[in-house]
C-alpha cells in the first residue's frame, strides 16, 4: 500500500514554540518558527491584511477604512488561488504566480511576515499556508485579528517598494484527492473543517454535493477558537478527535481556505497535518465519487 504520510515532526512541539514569540528548539533540536504572531511580533514584519468572506467582494473596501499600519491589501481570491476549475474553487496558483504577488506585497528574502484578517484568522491562515508552501520561514498569523488589535490603524492604501523574495513549492504537505479519501482505511484521520451542517449534509451553500467524504472526521474551524482567539487547549481538542502528534493527518474544508486555519491550529497543538487544496468543491464536483451523510 501506497505510504501516505507527510512528512513529519518525529514528535510533538513545545506549545511555546506554536503560539508565538521567539522560535524554540522543537524534537531533535530542530528549529521551530512560531505559528501565531502577538502584537510584540508586529514591529519589523511585512503586514498582509486578508480580509475575505465566502460570497462577499467588499474586502478591499473594509481595509481601505481602517487597517494596521503599513499593511498591504491581499486578495484571496485573484492572488491566494488559481481560476475556479475541475480542481476547485481555489485552486493552488501557481508558483511564479504567488511569487510575483509577493514581491508585489513587498515581501523579500529573510522577511518575518504576519498576516491577519478581520479577526478569526480562517482567510489569513490561506496566505500563510501558501507562504509556507513556498518556502517562506517566519510567516505568523496575528492572534485575534484586526478585531483583537488595540494598536493604531490607518486607512487608505499601501504601495511597498517590491521584495525579491523567491519561492520554491513543497514546504508544506499536501494530498490529491485519492490520498484524502485513503487516508482513513490507511490508519490515519481526516477531518473535514466546514460547518456540521454542511459536514452532516443537512445544507449546501456553494458547492454541487452536499454530505462529506466517507470516512471523514467533522471538526469545524470555528471549534478552534474561543473569543476571536486559538484556544489554549486545541491539543485536547484534536485527541478527542483521535488525533495526537503520530497521527498521519488530512485537512479538507469547501475549498481549501479554512483548512489552511485548521493546519495552523494542528500546528499550535503540535502536530503537522497536510492540506487538501480543492477539498469538497473537488469532490462533490465528480459524480462518481462517493458522499456521505449524517454525523
Amino acid at each position: 500500500m501506497e505510504d501516505l504520510r507527510p512528512h513529519r515532526h518525529p514528535g510533538p512541539l513545545p506549545r511555546s514554540a506554536c503560539r508565538g514569540g521567539r522560535a524554540h528548539r522543537g524534537a531533535r533540536g530542530r528549529p521551530v518558527t512560531p505559528v501565531l504572531a502577538g502584537p510584540d511580533d508586529v514591529a519589523g514584519a511585512v503586514l498582509l491584511d486578508v480580509r475575505w468572506a465566502l460570497g462577499r467582494t467588499d474586502g478591499h473596501q473594509q481595509y481601505l477604512t481602517g487597517h494596521l499600519p503599513g499593511a498591504v491589501y491581499v486578495d484571496l481570491d485573484t492572488e491566494l488561488a488559481a481560476p475556479p476549475s475541475a480542481a476547485g474553487r481555489h485552486p493552488l496558483p501557481a508558483v511564479e504566480d504567488l511569487q510575483a504577488a509577493a514581491r508585489r506585497w513587498g515581501v523579500s528574502t529573510g522577511d518575518r511576515v504576519v498576516v491577519y484578517d478581520a479577526g478569526p484568522g480562517t482567510s489569513a491562515a490561506r496566505a500563510w499556508w501558501l507562504l509556507r508552501w513556498g518556502g517562506v520561514a517566519d510567516v505568523r498569523i496575528l492572534d485575534g485579528g484586526l478585531a483583537g488589535w488595540t494598536g493604531p490603524v490607518e486607512d487608505g492604501d499601501v504601495v511597498p517598494a517590491p521584495g525579491d523574495v523567491v519561492l520554491t513549492p513543497g514546504g508544506m504537505p499536501v494530498l490529491t484527492a485519492d490520498e484524502a479519501a485513503a487516508l482513513p482505511g490507511a490508519g490515519g484521520v481526516l477531518l473535514d473543517a466546514r460547518a456540521g451542517e454542511r459536514y452532516r449534509g443537512e445544507v449546501e451553500p456553494v458547492d454541487p454535493r452536499a454530505g462529506h467524504v466517507p470516512g471523514a472526521v467533522s471538526a469545524p474551524t470555528t471549534d478552534n477558537l474561543a473569543d476571536g482567539r486559538f484556544r489554549d487547549d486545541l491539543a485536547d481538542r484534536f485527541a478527542a478527535l483521535g488525533v495526537t502528534a503520530d497521527t498521519r493527518v488530512g485537512v479538507y474544508c469547501g475549498s481549501g481556505v479554512t483548512a489552511a486555519h485548521e493546519v495552523a491550529a494542528l500546528a499550535v497543538a503540535g502536530v503537522e497535518a497536510a492540506l487538501w487544496p480543492g477539498s469538497w468543491s473537488e469532490w462533490s464536483a465528480d459524480p462518481v465519487r462517493p458522499v456521505a451523510t449524517g454525523a
